[in-house]
């Protein structure tokens, strides 16, 4: 999937992107880098809203795992479970939200119990970064269920 490709499905299938005007930088399986302009995110201290930097943080992690899984044929529902969020620094411009796997391991017991036992949890850390500084450090864990778990809990 490309970036342009990424940003498209973003936009229509999470239109909370499209109202942040979230564009996509790189999307690989490797790494995803979401920019994020201030404007929209804007809060009244002419700072980024902090509910918008968690937004993106989870968007860039999100996006990292629907990519690797896409790659990998997992065909599964993928939401948030639990987050912590850090904020190092006001962000009073535009920014960037920067998701990678720090630990490939995990990603291989993630898809060894998601095919097993149909459900599976994996942890994904991001970056926001502004002005070439880093603002804030996000964690996440991310449940993922098969798709014919997901369907049948709907």
């Amino acid at each position: 999937m490309t970036p342009r490709e990424l940003e498209s499905y973003l936009h229509e299938h999470i239109p909370l992107s499209a109202a942040m005007a979230v564009s996509v930088a790189e999307a690989s399986p490797e790494r995803v880098v979401l920019r994020v302009p201030l404007a929209p995110n804007i809060n009244h201290r002419e700072t980024v809203f902090g509910g918008s930097a968690s937004a993106a943080a989870i968007l860039v992690c999100w996006s990292l795992l629907h990519l690797r899984m896409r790659g990998a044929g997992l065909d599964a529902r993928l939401v948030i479970q639990r987050n912590t969020m850090s904020y190092l620094a006001p962000i009073a411009g535009d920014f960037r939200a920067v998701a990678a796997l720090d630990d490939p391991a995990a990603w291989s017991a993630f898809t060894r119990t998601l095919e097993r036992k149909r459900r599976a949890r994996i942890t994904v850390s991001a970056l926001l970064e502004s002005g070439g500084e880093t603002a804030c450090r996000f964690e996440g864990e991310f449940v993922a269920l098969a798709a014919s778990s997901a369907a049948s809990r709907a």
